[in-house]
């Protein structure tokens, strides 16, 4: 299912503080990065905290802004982004600024939370239980699904951050790093400990305002399983660009690949009819870039704008062939192969059965027919 663009937004100090430390709060943004984040939060459509932050900090979560908020609804957005919270228990102050401010609100929380938080909130927001625990997949989807969210910015607490980027959910964290040691022992930290992917992130950007730096990464290492990570979206993004590069073709798919490690390395990319050969196909002009015996391969996954072949009449090996061939035991696709070409092609038939871990992102589908238009089906 698709998801909203997740954003993690925080500030800490240079021994990895967060700014939250107790009543007498030490702010570690600048006003120019206040501002900035009054900014990041005008282009998005919903901010979520988490509840804990709610009790510590009393949050308004405002757009600031007259022109900002003006803007919004002139491209017909409401005034404020929508405002969410999580939390377990239910336990909510109702007389917390973030629910006299603003827009509308929205709480996730479980079953047994929302009674209480119901009988706390009233009407003041709408109460969504999830099941008997929080489940930050179902949240997101019901957020995009439901609230129509396309990007969401999430501004903490730790707790908060940590989960989401230990489940693959966040697609990019935007850090400020303030020229301050907080030293204290007992301040928060912006990650708690726990498994986070593998390898390094990837820097998007970086920027000095005023005193301190804003870092912006992106997550790139691969999942691991059925369900889609943020870095898949990525990385299957990038082979959908990819096939837009192939010269057209009314005989042949227009395809895209990228082979990626399970550190977040990329390994290789191609697309069809790459080069000077008019009929190879993209997982396979990728794969041939990689030495047979790289020890990378087994925990590679490959992505492919369109479902690997299982028959082809141009070479005598097809694509998933290959992809078992390799050793690679997990592959995420966007679309499904019609039977334009080939009647009844089951590339995803031919891994599975061998065991490869296949997935299928509906959402990336356009993306990847696009450069594929002018055929016929």
């Amino acid at each position: 299912m698709p998801l909203p663009y997740v954003l993690l937004s925080a500030a800490v100090s240079l021994d990895g503080y967060l700014d939250d430390t107790g009543p007498d709060r030490l702010l570690l943004s600048s006003p120019a990065d206040f501002d900035r984040v009054d900014e990041v939060r005008a282009s998005v459509d919903a901010i979520l905290v988490g509840a804990g932050t709610i009790r510590a900090d009393n949050p308004r979560l405002l757009v600031n802004s007259a022109e900002r908020r003006a803007a919004r609804g002139a491209a017909g957005r409401p005034e404020y982004p929508l405002k969410v919270t999580v939390t377990g228990s239910g336990d909510l102050d109702p007389d917390a600024n973030f629910w006299h401010t603003g827009g509308e609100k929205l709480v996730y929380t479980t079953d047994e939370g929302a009674a209480r938080a119901s009988r706390l909130l009233g009407r003041t927001a709408d109460v969504v239980p999830l099941g008997p625990a929080l489940d930050w997949r179902a949240l997101l989807e019901h957020l995009h699904d439901v609230r129509g969210v396309g990007r969401l910015m999430v501004e903490g607490g730790g707790t908060v951050h940590t989960q989401l980027l230990q489940q693959g959910l966040a697609d990019e964290l935007q850090l400020v790093l303030a020229p301050l040691f907080v030293g204290e022992p007992a301040a928060p930290r912006l990650f708690g400990p726990g498994g986070y992917q593998d390898g390094r992130l990837r820097l998007l950007d970086t920027r000095r305002i005023e005193d301190v730096v804003l870092m912006r990464y992106a997550p790139t290492a691969p999942g691991t399983g059925p369900l889609p990570t943020a870095a898949d979206r990525h990385w299957l993004h990038t082979a959908c660009e990819l096939a837009a590069q192939c010269p057209p073709s009314g005989t042949a798919f227009s395809v895209g690949a990228v082979v990626v490690a399970a550190d977040g390395t990329e390994l290789a990319r191609g697309h069809s009819r790459e080069g000077a050969d008019p009929v190879v196909h993209a997982e396979e002009a990728a794969l041939a870039k990689i030495a047979a015996t790289d020890p990378r391969l087994p925990g590679a996954t490959v992505y492919s704008s369109l479902e690997p072949c299982a028959r082809r009449a141009s070479r005598p090996a097809p694509c998933a062939e290959l992809i078992l061939r390799a050793g690679v035991r997990r592959v995420v696709t966007a679309w499904r192969e019609p039977d334009t070409f080939v009647t009844a092609a089951d590339g995803t038939g031919v891994l599975t059965a061998a065991g490869v871990q296949v997935v299928v992102l509906p959402e990336l589908e356009a993306l990847a027919k696009a450069p594929n238009a002018h055929l016929p089906g």
